[in-house]
C-alpha cells in the first residue's frame, strides 16, 4: 500500500470541512465533489450561489454532496464578521471585513479564522502571493514562526530509510534564500507538519557541503547559526546538523562522519535545504532519477491548513494534495 493509500483511508475515518473559494474552476469543482461524494472531506464551495449551482447542474453533480455557502448572504457573513473580530489575533475592522469579503478566497479564510471551516483550499484562479497574503491576514503564522515555507513527501522506489522508502524534504518551493532565522522556521514548521500528517517523531537534518565543520564559509556559516537558532526555540524537537546527505541518511556513512552522539545522524526522516537552488534541485533529481514520487508542496506556517495548489495540476493530483490537507488538519487538532 503507498503512502498515499494510507492517506485516503486516514482521511474517510475523520473526513474535515474543505472551503472551496475557487469553486467555479471546473477542476478545482470535480475535485471537490469526487473527494467530498468518495467520503474524504466535507467540501464547502464559497462564492456566487447561483453560479456555483448553475455549474453543478451543467455537470451533473450532486449538490447534496456540498455544503454552498454564498458571500452575498448577508446575514452569514455578519455573523462570521462579529465571530472574527472577537479573535484576540484579528487585524480587520467590519468595514475592511465587510470589503473584502466580496473575495471568495478572503471570505473561505474567514471562515476557516472562526472555525466553520478546517482548510482552505485554492491555487489555480488565486496566485500563490495572493494565498499567502490572504493566509498570513487571516489564520496568521503559528507562535514563534515567522516564515512561510513548504514541504514535501517522497516516495523513493528501493529506498531503505529510517521510514521505509519515505522522506520529508523542504523547503523545495517558496523561500528563495532563507536567512538562519527563516531556515529554522522551516525546520520547525516541517518537523510539526510531518507529525500532524504522518504521526512521525521527526528527525531533521540540517543539510550542507559540509558535515559537522569538514568545510568552511558564510554558506556553512547560515546553517549553523539555523541550527542553534531552531534548538533554542524548540528543545524538543529532534534537529540536528550541519550534515552532508549522506551523512543524515545513511548509517554506515555517519558512522564514520559524525563522531559524537546524535538523534538524528544516520536516520533523519526530514530533510532541510539550505536554500531553492538545492531544494528544487534536489527534488527533481529524486523524481528523474529515484522515480519517486513527490507529493506536495504543501505550505506549512500558518496557524491552521492553507493550501495552494499549482495552476497546471491534474484533477488527480489536486484530490490528493486535499485530502492530504484533510489528514493534516485532522492531526494538527491532536
Amino acid at each position: 500500500m503507498s503512502v498515499l493509500d494510507t492517506i485516503y483511508e486516514e482521511a474517510k475515518l475523520n473526513p474535515q470541512r474543505v472551503a472551496f473559494p475557487e469553486a467555479c474552476n471546473e477542476k478545482m469543482l470535480q475535485a471537490a465533489y469526487e473527494t467530498g461524494k468518495e467520503g474524504y472531506i466535507y467540501p464547502i464551495l464559497v462564492g456566487n450561489e447561483s453560479e456555483i449551482r448553475a455549474l453543478c447542474k451543467e455537470k451533473q453533480y450532486d449538490t447534496e454532496v456540498f455544503t454552498i455557502i454564498d458571500i452575498h448572504d448577508e446575514d452569514y457573513r455578519k455573523k462570521l464578521i462579529q465571530a472574527y473580530i472577537q479573535l484576540p489575533t484579528a487585524l480587520l475592522k467590519e468595514k475592511a471585513l465587510n470589503r473584502r469579503m466580496e473575495n471568495p478566497l478572503y471570505f473561505a479564510m474567514i471562515m476557516e479564522a472562526v472555525e466553520e471551516a478546517d482548510v482552505t483550499f485554492a491555487g489555480i484562479d488565486n496566485t500563490t502571493g495572493e494565498v499567502l497574503l490572504a493566509g498570513q491576514t487571516f489564520i496568521g503564522l503559528q507562535p514563534g514562526i515567522s516564515t512561510i515555507s513548504s514541504i514535501g513527501l517522497c516516495d523513493i522506489p528501493g529506498y531503505k530509510g529510517s521510514e521505509g522508502s519515505l522522506l520529508a524534504v523542504g523547503d523545495s518551493a517558496v523561500c528563495t534564500n532563507p536567512t538562519a532565522e527563516q531556515l529554522a522556521d522551516i525546520a520547525i514548521s516541517a518537523c510539526d507538519t510531518v507529525k500532524s500528517l504522518l504521526d512521525w517523531q521527526p528527525r531533521c537534518a540540517m543539510i550542507s557541503y559540509s558535515t559537522l565543520g569538514s568545510g568552511q564559509g558564510e554558506l556553512i556559516d547560515k546553517v549553523v547559526e539555523a541550527l542553534h537558532i531552531a534548538q533554542e526555540k524548540r528543545p524538543d524537537l529532534a534537529i540536528d546538523g550541519e550534515f552532508q546527505l549522506d551523512a543524515a541518511i545513511r548509517p554506515e556513512v555517519a558512522a564514520k562522519k559524525v563522531n559524537r552522539e546524535s538523534k538524528v545522524a544516520g536516520k533523519a526522516n526530514v530533510l532541510i535545504w539550505p536554500d531553492l537552488n538545492v531544494g528544487n534541485t534536489a527534488v527533481k533529481l529524486i523524481q528523474t532519477f529515484g522515480h519517486a514520487n513527490a507529493y506536495g508542496p504543501m505550505l506549512q506556517g500558518f496557524n491552521k491548513v492553507v493550501c495552494d495548489c499549482s495552476r497546471g495540476a491534474p484533477v488527480s493530483e489536486i484530490k490528493g494534495n486535499v485530502v492530504i490537507s484533510a489528514v493534516r488538519a485532522a492531526g494538527s487538532k491532536q
